[in-house]
């Protein structure tokens, strides 16, 4: 009995001209994976969380609705928060440049963008107070004064410690990005 749809070298049909999701470039997207660091902690808080509903479920079982109505509030705060950890990061589009962190996003239209680019400086190790020598990605801004450039990526942040490779080719991608479209 074949099986067609495991074998690498099927014909496509007539789907071959559609384009592929990454094609959209209107859509935004994280050039780069999350790093070990942010998905470790992001896993932890769910294996915490599911510790917390299940506690939840159990203290519901014992007539306790109001308790059981707060612990399952505090599991889905934390459910809530590891997710919005791995969104955190710089995304690109068409449209501009957005960078995510933990509280707040912020979207930069390409045409107020005078350059995307990586400088050897000071980095915070693990957004911690820390600082030690590393790679920035910096984005400088027409509307904005030269010493007031906003930090995207460091080589020492969630995403990038121990991955100067990954650092590289994430940094590479967006300043291609900004390049692209600040021209068109």
């Amino acid at each position: 009995m074949p099986l067609p749809f495991l074998t690498a070298d099927r014909a496509f049909e007539a789907t071959d001209d559609v384009a592929l999701p990454f094609d959209d470039r209107d859509r935004w997207r994280r050039p780069y994976r999350p790093g070990p660091w942010r998905v470790g902690v992001a896993a932890i808080l769910l294996l915490l969380a599911s510790y917390v509903l299940f506690a939840g479920v159990i203290i519901a079982l014992t007539d306790s609705v109001t308790e059981a109505g707060v612990v399952l509030g505090i599991a889905l705060l934390v459910i809530v928060g590891a997710l919005r950890l791995l969104r955190v990061g710089v995304w690109v589009s068409a449209q501009g440049l957005r960078r995510v962190d933990f509280f707040l996003t912020r979207t930069v239209p390409w045409d107020r963008v005078t350059s995307v680019r990586t400088v050897q400086q000071p980095v915070r190790w693990l957004g911690l107070p820390r600082t030690v020598q590393g790679q920035a990605l910096l984005l400088v801004r027409h509307d904005r004064a030269t010493n007031d450039v906003p930090v995207l990526l460091t080589t020492h942040n969630a995403d990038f410690l121990a991955r100067a490779e990954a650092f590289d080719r994430a940094s590479d991608t967006i300043e291609a990005w900004g390049e692209e479209y600040r021209r068109g």
